[in-house]
C-alpha cells in the first residue's frame, strides 16, 4: 500500500465511513502483527506531583505553586505503589507529574535512584519532553545532558505525554506555557539518539482542526523515519515504540466552554475513525494503543478490530482524566476479557513488546 499523503489522510477522513476506515485499518493491523492476539501490560500510572507552573486549559488535574493545595509523593509512597503493581504481576511504572518549580533536578536524580535501587527489574517509563524541557531549563543544563544524567540514574524510555497537537496555533491557545512542537520533538529526537526508546500519543477534539491533526501525525512520522535511518548505522538507538490518541475530556477545565460539550467534542466513532487513520498513517511505527481510559471499555474493544494491536495498560490508577470527570478503572481479568470477547488471545508483553505470556 502506498504511503498517505496529508491530502489523501484528509480525503480518508472525511469521505469514508468508519466501517471502511476500520476494514483498512485491521487489515494492515493483521499484516504486521497477525489475527490471532491483542497485547496488555500491567503497569501503574503514578503522578509524583501535581503542582505545574504551565496551567494549561485543557487540564483539570494540576495546581499552581504557591496555592497549597499541591503534593509531591514521598519516595515510601511511591514504594507502596509500585508494590502493589508488582503483587499483581506488574512490569512498569510510568512516571509523570506537572512541571514544579520546587523539584531540584536532584530530586529527579535521587528518585530515580531509589526506585532502580528497591527494584532493579522495574520498567520505568517516566518523564515527558515538557518535563524534560522544564529540567533543563531550571539546571542550566541542555536536553542532552539532562537525559543522560536521567537514563544513568535509572530511566529506561519516555512517555509521548505533553504532545497534545504538534502545532504552534494549537499550543498557543491551549497550551502556552508548555514547551513548543518543535522542543517536544526535540527531546524525542536526542532520546532517540541517546538509545532511549519512547511512546507518541496525540489529544485531540478540542481546538484543532482535521488538517492539524494530521499535521501532527505526519511530524510523528517524519522524525520516526529520522530515527529509523539513524538506527540503520547505530542499532542502539532508539525509536518511537507505540501511537495512542485520545479526545479531549473538557470536564472542570478551562477550556470546556469552547468544545460545546461536557465530555469533550470527540465521540466514540470519532475516537475510532482516529485510531484508524493513525495505523494508516504511522506505517513506520510497529505498535497502536487503544484508549479504554478515556472512551471506555466497550469502544477499546472494538478498536482492537479497527486499528489497534493492543490495549494498553491496567494502570491501576488514573488521575488526570478521572479530574476531568472521566473514570473508568478496570481489574486484570477484566481487561483480558475484552481481548478475548473481541476474538483475540490475551498476551502481557512488557514496555518493547516482548511477551510475557
Amino acid at each position: 500500500m502506498a504511503r498517505l499523503t496529508a491530502e489523501r489522510g484528509r480525503e480518508l477522513y472525511e469521505r469514508a465511513s468508519w466501517p471502511t476506515l476500520a476494514e483498512r485499518a485491521g487489515e494492515l493491523t493483521n499484516q504486521l502483527h497477525g489475527d490471532k492476539v491483542r497485547t496488555y501490560v500491567i503497569e501503574r500510572n503514578i503522578n509524583y506531583t501535581n503542582v505545574c507552573r504551565a496551567r494549561c486549559s485543557f487540564c483539570a488535574f494540576s495546581v499552581s505553586p504557591g496555592t497549597g493545595r499541591g503534593y509531591v509523593l514521598s519516595e515510601q509512597t511511591i514504594a507502596d505503589k509500585i508494590q502493589e503493581l508488582l503483587a499483581i504481576g506488574g512490569t512498569q511504572i510510568l512516571l509523570q507529574g506537572g512541571l514544579n518549580p520546587d523539584l531540584t533536578f536532584d530530586w529527579y536524580e535521587n528518585v530515580l535512584g531509589f526506585i532502580r535501587s528497591e527494584f532493579p527489574g522495574l520498567h520505568i517509563h517516566a518523564f515527558s519532553p515538557p518535563e524534560v524541557i522544564s529540567l533543563a531549563d531550571q539546571s542550566g543544563l541542555t536536553v542532552a545532558m539532562v537525559l543522560e544524567r536521567l537514563r544513568q540514574a535509572g530511566l529506561d524510555s519516555i512517555p509521548g505525554g505533553g504532545a497534545e497537537i504538534l502545532v504552534e496555533r494549537v499550543r498557543r491557545e491551549i497550551a502556552p506555557g508548555k514547551c513548543t512542537a518543535a522542543q517536544w520533538l526535540s527531546v524525542m529526537r536526542q532520546a532517540h539518539r541517546l538509545g532511549i526508546y519512547s511512546t507518541a500519543t496525540m489529544m485531540f477534539g478540542h481546538v484543532e482542526n482535521l488538517a492539524e491533526r494530521i499535521e501532527h501525525l505526519e511530524a510523528l512520522r517524519s522524525l520516526q523515519d529520522e530515527s529509523r535511518k539513524y538506527k540503520a548505522d547505530h542499532p542502539e538507538a532508539g525509536l518511537f515504540t507505540a501511537f495512542t490518541c485520545w479526545p479531549f475530556q473538557s470536564g472542570h477545565t478551562s477550556l470546556e466552554h469552547k468544545t460545546g460539550s461536557r465530555g469533550g467534542a470527540a465521540g466514540a466513532v470519532e475516537q475510532l475513525k482516529m485510531t484508524a487513520l493513525a495505523r494508516l498513517y504511522l506505517d513506520n511505527i510497529d505498535n497502536i494503543q487503544a484508549s479504554w481510559v478515556t472512551q471506555g471499555p466497550a469502544v477499546a474493544q472494538v478498536s482492537l478490530a479497527g486499528g489497534c494491536n493492543d490495549i494498553g495498560s491496567l494502570m491501576m490508577e488514573e488521575n488526570v482524566v478521572a479530574a476531568a470527570g472521566t473514570s473508568y478503572l478496570l481489574e486484570l481479568e477484566s481487561l483480558k476479557e475484552i481481548i478475548r470477547h473481541a476474538g483475540f488471545k490475551a498476551r502481557q508483553r512488557d514496555y518493547y513488546y516482548n511477551a510475557l505470556s
